[in-house]
């Protein structure tokens, strides 16, 4: 259990290292400089053009991923209850990271049309905190079913 408190801890502080890394870069033309594109841009850019898309894209990107990895940071240190580990579950599926990168790609294709995109750092490192989440719920399942027992 201490190494899910430390890798789940651990994604308090990738989540918004991942969210303002450049998830990749994009221009017009290969002579012209690209620009960097990450989570917090992607979102100031729909914020711009589409309020409601902007809006499901910040809870379900942001704030759902986040507060799960809160709460299951709480059930580890036993200061709430693992019942709610089922909520947590719920929370999870609803944090998709998919409505990010469509609501992302429409951006992009909205606004730039003809150019180019590669991929940047940041792309990995949010994907890495997406499937470690989804591993220390799965264990964390785990070990809350073998306590039980």
């Amino acid at each position: 259990m201490t190494l899910l408190r430390i890798a789940n801890l651990s994604l308090l502080i990738l989540y918004p290292v991942a969210w303002f890394a450049p998830l990749m870069r994009a221009g017009l033309l290969p002579l012209f400089g690209l620009s960097e594109i990450s989570v917090m841009t992607g979102l100031q850019s729909l914020w711009a053009s589409d309020i409601f898309l902007a809006l499901v894209v910040t809870i379900f990107a942001l704030f759902a991923p986040y507060l799960k990895t809160i709460g299951l940071a709480l059930i580890h240190f036993d200061l709430l209850s693992p019942r709610v580990e089922k909520v947590l579950e719920i929370l999870g599926k609803l944090a998709m990271a998919d409505i990010f990168l469509i609501a992302l790609y429409i951006t992009l294709t909205k606004g730039i049309g003809i150019g180019r995109i590669e991929v940047a750092w940041g792309l990995y490192l949010f994907t890495f905190c997406i499937l470690a989440s989804l591993v220390i719920s799965w264990k964390t399942q785990q070990s809350l079913l073998k306590s039980v027992d």
